[in-house]
């Protein structure tokens, strides 16, 4: 398992647009193309902890509407192979999205992880 790289402490509300977006080099990224970003987190809570993101602005799963299905269909596309891929290696995967007060960044993202909480 990569480890956690050092980022400084982000005090925005959308760590995905004003950081990681914009720069993909400072992460160790495992997927991107136009539409979607996934990447391992940068401050894992799970021993295999990664974070798939719409590239463009969508603030929640809730929040998303007829306009950005193209977005959530790649989103999901890659959600699938990067949890089939820490499956296939750990053994199992979990997929996890957060809503309302549960999401510190308010731009949707899709935690894919296993094993356990650090």
């Amino acid at each position: 398992m990569p480890a956690p790289l050092s980022v400084p402490a982000y005090r925005g509300t959308d760590f995905y647009c004003d950081v990681a977006i914009p720069n993909p080099g400072a992460l160790e990224v495992v997927h991107e193309d136009e539409l979607v970003l996934a990447y391992h987190h940068t401050r894992p809570f799970w021993e295999v902890h990664l974070v798939v993101v719409p590239k463009r602005h969508i603030a929640s799963l809730t929040a998303a509407g007829a306009e950005d299905e193209a977005d959530l269909r790649a989103l999901l596309r890659v959600v699938a192979e990067v949890a089939r891929e820490v499956e296939h290696e750990h053994g199992a995967a979990a997929v996890l999205t957060n809503l309302g007060d549960y999401q510190d960044s308010k731009h949707l993202h899709i935690h894919v992880r296993s094993g356990p909480q650090r």
